[in-house]
């Protein structure tokens, strides 16, 4: 073998291993290696040109899919906080009295819904020390068994905890349906609407609260 020979057969070995480095870099995510530029006249400069472009597209793609997934995450996020706000709004407890808690109920009531309201009103029960819980169903205008099955776990609930529950905003047509049912609602206390409920328990609790005699 001439000398020429060997200078080529060693030139294209480095062309070689220059072009394996560049593609064991692609392979590990790492973009920034890039091959020389060869005289057009190298029998190499087409292939380097085409890997070295073939290289920069890939690297484009990596930082659009990466910008992708931080949108994408971001959104998500934003989603969730989202989804907490009106999980939070759609089960707001109030605290109307010292000791009075209202829960008013507007929609439709489902299982998944029905739970997080229990879990919610327990929760302000324990944490306010409640001694009551109101639970307003005036904007719910259409009641199943399975909604009348949830008002009565959660009264259950409530009262295990020490407090009284009280159901108010009973529309005709859902007293019905209740009646139709079937559903035992004894142990359930019911008033018209939330100011009746409210005020009753005040007439209640001034009742029952001693009265300090005036000192002489």
């Amino acid at each position: 073998m001439s000398v020429n020979d060997k200078a080529r057969g060693l030139l294209v070995s480095d062309r070689i291993a220059d072009i394996l480095v560049v593609l064991s870099d692609v392979t590990s995510h790492t973009f920034e290696s890039r091959l020389p530029t060869l005289p057009e006249s190298d029998p190499f400069s087409v292939l380097y040109n085409g890997i070295n472009e073939m290289v920069h597209v890939l690297a484009e793609t990596h930082q659009a899919n990466e910008r992708y997934q931080r949108e994408l995450m971001e959104k998500l996020t934003t989603i969730e906080q989202q989804r907490l706000a009106i999980r939070e709004l759609s089960t707001p407890v109030i605290e109307v009295w010292e000791g009075v808690l209202c829960l008013p109920i507007v929609g439709v009531m489902d299982n998944s819904r029905g739970s997080e309201m229990t879990e919610a009103v327990l929760r302000a029960v324990v944490e306010k020390q409640a001694r009551c819980a109101i639970v307003d169903v005036t904007g719910i205008e259409v009641m199943d068994t399975g909604t009348a099955d949830h008002f009565l776990r959660m009264a259950k609930a409530i009262r295990l905890l020490g407090a009284e529950c009280v159901i108010t905003g009973i529309s005709p047509g859902i007293a019905q349906t209740i009646v139709h049912m079937g559903v035992d609602l004894r142990g359930v206390t019911t008033h018209r609407s939330l100011r009746d409920a409210l005020s009753k328990y005040i007439a209640r609790s001034l009742r029952a609260t001693p009265r300090v005699p005036p000192e002489p």
